[in-house]
């Protein structure tokens, strides 16, 4: 195989702990074990909380090039991403001319999505685009009302309509996601791949978390970023009834962000736990210490995004509880492959029936791991970028 000049666009890197950062960093370090050299375009660390943390950490063989040192993010979900896609679409326009000569192969992590848009006269036919897209953002931006957020649906339609049809090849991260941009976009079927997010959880457990779990209860984990799209407000209500049903129960979050700091202040109930995120070498500990872990996404969403963190879940011994949309992907995959049931509503009477069941359940994670494995692999992901 040639090696390629790459240059991954994106402000979420390392050393971000989760979620789109996460993702990132790994691609980039499997890219670079190939031989391939591979340039970021990013900022300092600053998710899920918001707020930037100026970093001069390094990867080996991996150029990284951060901006976005002295950007100061509000609590407003609007203004901080608009500020977020001006900032990052003014950093790249002062660096793509620089690394944009000897590049073969750009790859835009959507979203966000202007920095690409803003920038796509700059960068040469020539080189190979293949787009990696993480969440449709109109699929969020449906579920608003109000002028300002008619008018941001529309920005959102233009801005990544363009970027995806400018692209030679776009990867989504499920079939779902793949559809409905192929539907809003009318993109042409023969670029458009799908890879499911890939299992990067590290194989070695520590002890380094017993000590925060009471072994005499069923511990109840919430563990990532927690947002808009993981319908924060009724994931804590349905902790506090099923708190009221079952004193047996602990119900934990590990996050961080605005939403965990809102709910952590409110909360008062005994059996419900906030922590912060775990260190990445600490994942497969927690998700092994958890007896149920949550994974929930907010009404109407399932076509915008797919869990990344599932693939990771899956290859750990711990039982998962999906709260998704009916019919959506997630639930034909658990369903095809015999795997946990689903809920496909957020009434807290079905959900605390669902976590009950779960417990009482036996669970066969040889295979769910043997699952995992064949459908969550990064191999086929870099055969699509470099062929």
């Amino acid at each position: 195989m040639t090696s390629k000049n790459i240059l991954i666009i994106s402000p979420f890197f390392f050393p971000e702990p989760i979620s789109t950062g996460k993702y990132n960093t790994d691609l980039a370090i499997e890219l670079s074990k190939k031989g391939h050299k591979v340039t970021v375009l990013c900022f300092h660390p600053f998710y899920p909380d918001w707020k930037v943390k100026s970093s001069k950490l390094n990867l080996e063989n991996i150029k990284i090039i951060r901006g976005g040192k002295n950007i100061f993010f509000t609590n407003k979900t609007f203004v901080r991403r608009l500020i977020l896609e001006l900032s990052f679409g003014f950093f790249i326009l002062r660096k793509i001319r620089e690394f944009k000569k000897n590049i073969d192969i750009i790859i835009p992590i959507f979203p966000p999505s202007f920095a690409f848009y803003f920038n796509l006269l700059f960068i040469k036919r020539q080189i190979k685009k293949i787009g990696i897209v993480h969440d449709l953002q109109e699929v969020y931006s449906s579920e608003k009302k109000g002028f300002i957020n008619k008018c941001l649906k529309y920005f959102i339609h233009k801005v990544e309509k363009k970027c995806f049809k400018s692209c030679d090849k776009l990867i989504f991260l499920s079939n779902e996601m793949k559809s409905e941009a192929k539907y809003i976009y009318n993109l042409k079927e023969e670029k458009l791949i799908v890879q499911y997010p890939f299992i990067n959880i590290n194989s070695k457990i520590t002890n380094d978390l017993a000590a925060i779990f009471d072994k005499t209860k069923t511990n109840i984990v919430y563990s990532g970023a927690l947002g808009e799209k993981q319908n924060p407000n009724k994931l804590y209500e349905f902790f506090i009834q099923a708190s009221k049903t079952n004193n047996s129960l602990n119900f934990y979050f590990f996050s961080k962000g605005v939403f965990y700091r809102k709910l952590k202040k409110q909360n008062k109930n005994p059996q419900i736990h906030f922590y912060d995120l775990v260190d990445k070498s600490n994942l497969k500990e927690l998700y092994n210490l958890s007896d149920v872990q949550i994974v929930p996404q907010k009404e109407n969403t399932s076509k915008g995004s797919l869990p990344s963190k599932l693939p990771n879940l899956l290859a750990s011994d711990c039982k998962v509880l999906i709260i998704t949309d009916p019919g959506s992907e997630i639930e034909s995959i658990f369903k095809k492959h015999k795997l946990n049931d689903v809920v496909t509503s957020w009434h807290t009477n079905l959900l605390i029936n669902a976590l009950e069941k779960l417990i009482s359940k036996d669970v066969d994670f040889d295979h769910q791991q043997k699952i995992a494995k064949e459908l969550f692999t990064i191999q086929s992901m870099l055969s699509e970028i470099v062929i």
